[in-house]
């Protein structure tokens, strides 16, 4: 009689805010390739090392086109038209990915640091002359990416408010679909307005951009536009926001680490890499199915069957950084997957960490004294959401 083996169930709870959920080290340490259990109830296959998750990730035998999301319960995923990179295979991808990426270049996104510095800066002010404790989570975290990546669409400032609350509504795994749909049906609009007054009156925006493109084939619609903007927007928006708020979190945990970037601010640049390693955002892994049967040593995925590549567990695989559960920002720049890899690499990685790197240096030059205003245990952290980090971080200096 053969004996079966238990199929685990994908670990979420964490015993240390910052950590990866406990017995996620384990799962990697058994077999970097398993079936398991995910939060939807249903059984998939899941990568946990890093060699394994980077093969997946730019294997063009597996599709981003889900038939439906295995951490959730929801029956359909969206399926948004041209435009959304998060959605598309080659050829398609390939060709959106190209007419976008020629306004995400790494000259055009250094030459956003004066503005960014200026926003940073503004917020610092309105922060130093507020009461303590401060939220640093809804006076810092979230209006600053916000701001930033509004400035590249020419956002209105009065929309910024409503764009922050429905991407917010987006971005949570434990509402209704129904609430989901209705936060990006106003969006949606928004943007379609938008686009019609940069049609009339073009400026020197991402948006006008993309409307003069060079477009032979006539790809860049309204909807092609929509699209594009709201996943940038709500992408770049929360993801930073999270690693704004998260990071600061761990840093004042980590008073050492404070210590060491102070002493030495060209350490800047690594410790946003280390930040971006260790705190792996996306907690819950990104999604593919076999567009055919897939061998991966012993491993055989059927056509068909759905497969989750965890970076977060990758990151903190042994095979690819020694000691990686310690925090360390002298540690050596590494070939992190936070920002995901092969060809769905976040477009806008250069930006976030220009900002990152930005936000980082000058709050701790501003506020040298910054520090938690109640225990590290008390913080309320984003659990239920797509993106990990703190809903709100009380501070004062």
């Amino acid at each position: 009689m053969t004996e079966s083996i238990a199929v685990p169930h994908l670990p979420t709870a964490r015993g240390c805010p910052f950590a990866p959920p406990d017995g996620l080290a384990d799962i990697r340490e058994k077999n970097p390739i398993t079936r398991a259990v995910f939060e939807g109830g249903e059984e998939a296959w899941l990568f946990t090392g890093y060699q394994e998750v980077r093969d997946l990730l730019r294997d063009q035998r597996f599709s981003v086109r889900i038939p439906r999301s295995v951490h959730t319960r929801d029956e359909q995923p969206p399926r948004p038209g041209r435009g959304s990179l998060l959605w598309q295979d080659p050829p398609t991808h390939t060709a959106d990915r190209r007419l976008l990426a020629k306004e995400f270049t790494v000259r055009r996104m250094q030459s956003l640091q004066p503005r960014i510095q200026r926003i940073v800066d503004e917020h610092l002010d309105r922060i130093a002359s507020l009461p303590q404790p401060v939220d640093l989570v809804a006076e810092f975290a979230t209006p600053v990416p916000s701001m930033v990546i509004s400035s590249l669409f020419d956002v209105p400032v009065e929309q910024l408010d409503a764009f922050q609350d429905a991407a917010a509504e987006m971005m949570r795994v434990d509402v209704e679909p129904e609430a989901v749909q209705a936060a990006a049906g106003r969006i949606m609009f928004a943007l379609h307005q938008l686009i019609q007054a940069k049609r009339a009156e073009p400026g020197e925006d991402l948006l006008s951009a993309l409307i003069a493109a060079d477009d032979p084939e006539g790809v860049v619609d309204d909807t092609f536009l929509v699209t594009a903007a709201a996943t940038l927007l709500i992408a770049a928006h929360d993801t930073t926001a999270c690693m704004i708020g998260l990071g600061t979190a761990l840093l004042l945990d980590r008073p050492d680490q404070v210590a060491l970037l102070r002493a030495d601010p060209s350490l800047i640049g690594n410790a946003v890499e280390e930040l971006l390693r260790y705190l792996t955002i996306g907690q819950r892994g990104a999604e593919r199915v076999a567009l055919e049967d897939v061998r991966y040593g012993d491993v055989k995925i059927k056509a068909g069957e759905q497969v989750v590549a965890h970076a977060l567990a990758a990151n903190f695989d042994p095979a690819f950084v020694p000691e990686p559960e310690r925090f360390d920002i002298t540690r050596r720049p590494s070939a992190h997957m936070a920002f995901g890899f092969g060809p769905h690499q976040c477009i806008g990685q250069q930006l976030a960490r220009i900002e990152l790197q930005i936000v980082f240096r000058s709050l701790f030059e501003r506020f040298p004294t910054l520090r938690l205003a109640v225990p590290v245990e008390e913080l309320p952290f984003r659990h239920e959401m797509v993106f990990y980090g703190v809903h709100e971080l009380p501070v004062e200096w």
